[in-house]
């Protein structure tokens, strides 16, 4: 029997389910492996900005019903709006069962304070140009098809896998200032508030590390993304970390064998179940 990482919080983002750069079956491995009592879904799950009907894999079917299985068993699950899913903002303080939708959420973690929420509030170009900000999406989702292609002929000729996208980002410098100054404005915005921790995804850059100025200090998180770094956040022992996929050594052990014979049907079987369940408790 597989016995899988109990954890107290674990934290996902930025998994674009219904775009070819999502790593799906990457990250059902990831959630068989793990039992958290909290799973917050930090934005950016569905990707509905570039939702086609023709292309939503059994495995991304998948992954929504595991977060379903997971709820129905016992974990709360916390959505938390990205502007990728923003329709979902219409729902927000809604609560079915274990899942419940918001825009934010803050937490009281071992007497300390934790604020969560995507980050797409301090990106203009979304906030004033959403037009612009989707055919960027459009352009990146592109860019991710041709480093899948590259990588592919890349490991046929026995060479590591490259990162085209991280590439053009490090080596650009607005690129570089948007991140840094993204995670100054969040940091100088928890400390103000007397958050211990700011917790944000948005930006597809896992990281962790303590930031301070003259007013106090905060410790800065992202859980990154699960279409180029495949990472999360987990809490479990008055401490944070950060997961790595690439780095997991028993990965293999928990790959799902069911992705193959997954339907929509099986989907909806599992959202029944998740209201049976619900009914009965009441």
């Amino acid at each position: 029997m597989k016995t899988k990482r109990k954890i107290e919080i674990a934290v996902i983002s930025d998994v674009h389910l219904g775009t070819y750069g999502c790593h799906a079956k990457q990250l059902l491995t990831y959630l068989n492996s793990i039992t958290p009592k909290t799973l917050i879904l930090n934005g950016d799950i569905i990707d509905i900005w570039q939702f086609k009907k023709r292309y939503f894999p059994k495995s991304h079917l998948r992954v929504i019903k595991k977060l379903m299985d997971m709820a129905a068993d016992g974990t709360k699950i916390i959505y938390i709006t990205g502007n990728h899913d923003e329709m979902l903002r219409k729902f927000s303080d809604m609560t079915i069962g274990n899942i419940s939708i918001v825009d934010k959420a803050v937490l009281n973690l071992d007497e300390k304070k934790a604020w969560f929420f995507h980050g797409d509030v301090f990106d203009m170009s979304i906030q004033n140009a959403k037009w612009l900000a989707k055919l960027g999406g459009y352009g990146y989702d592109m860019l991710i098809l041709l480093n899948r292609f590259t990588n592919w002929c890349l490991e046929k000729m026995g060479r590591e896998k490259y990162s085209l996208s991280k590439k053009i980002k490090n080596s650009v410098k607005s690129a570089v200032k948007y991140i840094s100054d993204f995670e100054k404005v969040a940091s100088d915005l928890a400390i103000e508030n007397d958050y211990d921790y700011v917790i944000c995804g948005h930006i597809h850059q896992p990281k962790m590390q303590v930031t301070s100025n003259k007013y106090g200090k905060t410790t800065y998180l992202n859980s990154g993304d699960w279409v180029e770094n495949l990472t999360a956040l987990e809490y479990q022992f008055k401490r944070w970390k950060i997961y790595n996929y690439n780095n997991d050594k028993l990965r293999a052990f928990y790959a799902d064998e069911d992705i193959k014979d997954m339907e929509v049907k099986d989907l909806i079987a599992a959202i029944t179940v998740v209201e049976q369940k619900k009914k009965k408790k009441k």
